[in-house]
């Protein structure tokens, strides 16, 4: 209940901010719509946002459950193979490396138009801070916890799976809630590049046609849904997280 009504005094902030910012400028509404102005369009053209708005959530939950569960498997891989360490962490490397943007386009071309080209767009800017933030939270155990675990005739897996895997899920929630954050934005880049629908569309279309007024509406939508998507994960890497007074700290 509080955190409810944290959100909504922080919505109701960020409307002032934006209606004085308005008022004080004088910016015409083709440049910097006001609140009023947009929360209209939004119930306007619901016809527009609410289809657009369900594809660009299905790329992105597809997106972000596809690409965690790779980034899991890589993590793993990594702490149990030096030889995976050595071939694959170069390859991440120069996942990050390559502008975003670029990648796009190329995806566009070999996956087409259809939803595959975002899905895989979402899973590739998720992909490195949930590898890398799990891989992290595997190799920091404490050596004196697993030669405890090893005394005791635990094997490998057991060890993997009883011990390191959980000490991890602290470290794994961080990198799980910059996915949850960074995920919209992959799916939307992919429709910025290519694609006849979707919120990314839906601004370029409106963008196009000077109708500033519904590009604020889907940024609106996206954002929302956002802050739901982080929300969720939050919630759910905390509970797995109970144990760990630090993973709770305001």
């Amino acid at each position: 209940m509080i955190k409810l009504f944290k959100f909504i005094t922080y919505i109701l902030i960020f409307i002032l901010i934006w209606w004085a910012i308005k008022f004080l400028s004088n910016t015409p509404d083709f440049i910097l719509p006001g609140p009023k102005l947009v929360i209209i369009s939004m119930f306007d053209n619901y016809y527009l946002l609410f289809p657009n708005a369900l594809i660009t959530f299905y790329e992105i939950i597809v997106g972000f459950i596809l690409g965690t569960l790779l980034g899991l498997t890589t993590g793993i891989q990594l702490i149990i193979s030096k030889n995976s360490r050595k071939l694959l962490l170069p390859f991440i490397l120069l996942t990050q490396a390559i502008p975003i943007f670029a990648l796009a386009p190329i995806l566009t071309l070999w996956l087409g138009y259809g939803i595959w080209s975002k899905v895989i767009m979402t899973m590739i800017i998720i992909y490195f801070p949930i590898t890398i933030s799990f891989y992290e939270g595997l190799k920091r155990i404490d050596p004196m916890v697993v030669n405890l675990t090893n005394i005791m005739g635990a094997t490998k897996l057991s060890g993997l799976f009883k011990v390191r895997i959980p000490f991890a899920l602290p470290q794994l929630s961080s990198g799980l809630k910059l996915a949850a954050a960074f995920a919209p934005m992959g799916a939307v880049i992919g429709e910025w590049v290519g694609s006849s629908k979707g919120l990314g569309y839906l601004m370029l279309y409106a963008s196009g046609r000077v109708q500033i007024d519904l590009m604020f509406s889907a940024i609106i939508v996206l954002a929302i849904f956002t802050v739901i998507l982080y929300n969720i994960v939050s919630f759910i890497t905390n509970q797995l997280t109970k144990w760990d007074p630090k993973s709770h700290l305001n």
